[in-house]
């Protein structure tokens, strides 16, 4: 049986990119969630009004990858310690977030957060959201699976690349062409 994840860590085309390298994600819908608005556009969101965070929802198999392990990749592509911003990227849509769609998955993304700030993997404490999931809005076709679409584009080379290398290394041995 297929479970859900839904995570915001900055852009989309990052994240999307990342995941789609790991063995048991089956599904990788760049999208939108966490704001009032529905049916929000591209535009709208990084105008900040919204409320909506840039998210990235998954379909995995839990007995290939488990939740843990994606928050473990999760936490590793982005950083999780400024508040709404992702390098470059400022503004709320933008922010580190893990929206649970169960009290298993909420206590295993506190149980992590808890893990990281006591074995300071970073010199500042985490600071990423987290908020039961209410609703997703997929984020137009031109945004799902971009990198791979457009893999010479500036962005992509000089920000995506880098997380994809990194998602990568660090989960090796759970790649899907591994």
């Amino acid at each position: 049986m297929n479970e859900t994840a839904t995570f915001g860590g900055g852009c989309f085309w990052c994240l999307d990119a990342a995941f789609r390298q790991l063995r048991g994600v089956s599904q990788s819908v760049s999208g939108y969630a966490g704001g009032k608005r529905p049916n929000p556009t591209y535009e709208q969101v990084c105008s900040g009004v919204t409320g909506h965070a840039e998210v990235l929802q998954i379909t995995f198999d839990p007995t290939i990858i488990s939740y843990r392990d994606l928050l473990g990749a999760f936490f590793t592509i982005h950083d999780p310690t400024t508040k709404d911003r992702q390098g470059g990227d400022i503004g709320s849509q933008y922010r580190s977030v893990v929206f649970h769609h169960s009290p298993e998955q909420l206590a295993v993304v506190k149980d992590v957060i808890a893990e990281l700030d006591r074995e300071q993997v970073w010199p500042d404490p985490v600071v990423t959201d987290v908020v039961p999931y209410t609703v997703f809005y997929p984020a137009e076709g031109y945004h799902q699976d971009y990198f791979s679409k457009n893999p010479n584009q500036p962005y992509c080379q000089a920000v995506v690349a880098p997380k994809v290398s990194k998602m990568r290394k660090a989960y090796f041995d759970r790649l899907a062409s591994a």
